[in-house]
């Protein structure tokens, strides 16, 4: 790759990156007083956050069924509400086990 070729990746990307968010200030110069798109606005970051984290869940692991297994962890203890840090931990020590019972069976 020459240094031209990089140059123009580089400036074509912060165009791209500059245009997204430069347009909605132009496009939206009043405060939006819409509940529906304000709720709507409210909740894209967690859907977005879903989107990239769900699939990384499921294919980091050795398996589908270790990656279920911390998944499954993470979610119950969420559910009770616990701690952010024994949520984390409790799911790695899922797939550590469930890796480790698969290795035990397979040999």
């Amino acid at each position: 790759m020459t240094t031209g070729k990089l140059l123009l990746y580089i400036a074509v990307m912060a165009v791209a990156t500059y245009l997204v968010r430069m347009l909605p200030m132009i496009l939206c110069k009043r405060k939006i007083r819409n509940r529906f798109i304000l709720s709507f606005l409210q909740y894209i970051p967690y859907a977005v956050l879903g989107a990239m984290t769900f699939p990384a869940i499921l294919y980091s692991t050795g398996s589908l069924w270790s990656a279920l297994a911390g998944l499954g962890a993470a979610a119950l203890l969420a559910w009770w509400e616990r701690d952010l840090l024994l949520v984390a931990v409790s799911a790695c020590g899922a797939v550590f086990l469930t890796e480790w019972i698969q290795r035990l069976i397979a040999g």
